[in-house]
């Protein structure tokens, strides 16, 4: 039996045992994966600058700072995710229990990616531990030093018959997506994406796909520009382009172009020095492949700044293109890497136009001060999220969830997020065995008289706190009478 059987098989026997479902056991496997980020927190790093040459400060700030946050956050909130949520009653259960309740789904699979193969492959693991799921993590193959970290050290801190880590290429990826899952996660490419969805539905397993896609980044002539140059230039070329909520080119006006193109060197060069090879903090593309894809997205482009590239080290230098069109080679696919295009717009409309011809992003930009371009720009097109003034930090804030739209993706998490995508959210009604004057209306014999009770409690939508109010009024009516008799 292939490892990848054996490891949902144990997953799935120790779901089974209800080991998982205690708020206690959730609690403490999250304390231990806390543990594991803080004990083998060098280890991570040194994978990370062997993977992408992210270095140490980057690391934690971008890697494992965002994780200690979301499974504190998870650890203070499990218990609230987790009771059961009234909701609102109506004449016809008014005396009775209603409410949601959240349930494991069963076995999770996590499948992550390699851009950052610490927060996006173990942010999905806290939604699982929290909602108290059993979860088969597949850590990517091509991040091959972070992978070997998290295989050879995260078994020793949570439980490893509950949250096995199953290591391999296409291979064993193909192999685990055969096995009956209650839930897949993935995070990567569009067209793997597809793949992954394809054979979720042989089980009719749902799924959770985080993608991406080119995200635009309007930049409204009236806003100050060296800010949003500043801002985005860090967007962009953080872990060498390789952000799947990176701004994916530009659009402005022509009469700013040569000025957003000038600010925009300036940020490189105060950020990466005048030479950003030897910076401590600008990373490396993850590998030939890769490189060579990028490569060949420049062909036929004018490169208005940087361009320079090492194979040997798997190096291209933060670089900016102009002239580019929607036609140009560099338009027909997401960047991923240290290529930055600017478009020329006529103006908001023309961005907006430009915008719709291509697929829902991941997330959308927007630099301006006046809120009626934000608010134009929000009603007129249809990202998984939109960001005004700033990029990538909607990412940090665990209150709005994550993900994508069509193209881009499907399901959230984040947060509380996490754990509702990760949970069956299960109606309860608690009636009781009586009240069956009010009931006979739906037994037949069927009559007007029953038609016009059921038509009463089905289109009133008259809601519980609406007969207190009556309530209220009427108490009050009856004891405004009461005083005026009582004082006549």
């Amino acid at each position: 039996m292939f490892q990848e059987q054996l490891a949902v098989q144990r997953a799935r026997q120790s779901f089974q045992t209800g080991k998982t479902k205690p708020l206690e056991y959730r609690i403490q496997q999250l304390k231990r994966l806390q543990v594991f980020l803080w004990e083998r927190r060098k280890d991570i790093a040194e994978a990370l600058k062997r993977d992408l040459n992210k270095s140490e400060y980057g690391a934690e700030l971008f890697e494992t700072v965002v994780l200690e946050a979301e499974i504190k956050l998870a650890i203070e909130r499990v218990v609230e995710w987790a009771a059961p949520r009234p909701v609102e009653k109506d004449l016809l259960t008014i005396l009775d229990e209603v409410y949601v309740k959240p349930e494991p789904l069963g076995v999770v699979l996590i499948i992550g990616p390699w851009n950052y193969p610490w927060t996006l492959t173990l942010l999905p693991l806290v939604g699982a531990i929290a909602a108290g799921n059993a979860a088969v993590l597949k850590p990517s193959d091509i991040s091959t030093n972070s992978t070997k970290v998290m295989k050879e050290h995260l078994p020793h801190y949570i439980d490893e018959d509950v949250y096995p880590v199953v290591t391999g290429g296409v291979p064993e990826t193909q192999e685990l997506l055969k096995q009956k899952f209650d839930h897949i996660f993935y995070t990567g490419s569009t067209t793997v994406g597809k793949l992954v969805m394809e054979a979720a539905a042989r089980h009719l397993t749902p799924v959770t796909l985080e993608l991406g896609g080119k995200s635009p980044c309007y930049i409204d002539k009236n806003c100050n520009i060296a800010i949003a140059c500043r801002r985005i230039t860090w967007g962009k070329f953080l872990n060498c382009g390789q952000t799947c909520i990176a701004p994916d080119y530009i659009l402005c006006e022509s009469s700013i172009q040569n000025r957003v193109l000038e600010e925009i060197k300036k940020c490189i060069k105060e950020f990466y020095t005048d030479n950003p090879k030897t910076s401590e903090d600008y990373g490396r593309i993850i590998n030939q492949r890769q490189f060579k894809r990028l490569m060949g997205l420049m062909e036929g482009i004018t490169i208005a700044f940087g361009g320079d590239a090492d194979e040997s080290q798997y190096y291209i230098a933060p670089t900016l293109l102009k002239n580019v069109t929607g036609e140009s080679k560099v338009m027909k696919e997401e960047i991923f890497g240290p290529l930055l295009p600017i478009i020329t717009v006529s103006g908001v409309d023309d961005a907006i136009q430009f915008i719709n011809k291509g697929e829902k992003p991941l997330v959308l930009y927007v630099f301006s001060h006046d809120s009626k371009i934000i608010k134009k720009v929000m009603a007129e097109t249809s990202s998984g999220a939109l960001l005004a003034n700033d990029c990538i930090t909607h990412f940090i804030d665990s209150a709005l969830p994550f993900g994508g739209v069509g193209y881009s993706g499907m399901g959230c998490y984040r947060g509380r997020h996490s754990f509702d995508q990760l949970s069956h959210l299960r109606s309860c009604l608690i009636k009781q065995l009586n009240m069956e004057a009010v009931n006979s209306m739906r037994y037949p014999p069927h009559t007007t008289k029953k038609l016009a009770l059921a038509r009463f409690f089905l289109l009133r939508h008259v809601s519980l706190s609406w007969l207190r109010r009556m309530l209220m009024l009427t108490m009050l009516a009856g004891l405004a009478a009461y005083v005026a008799q009582r004082f006549q």
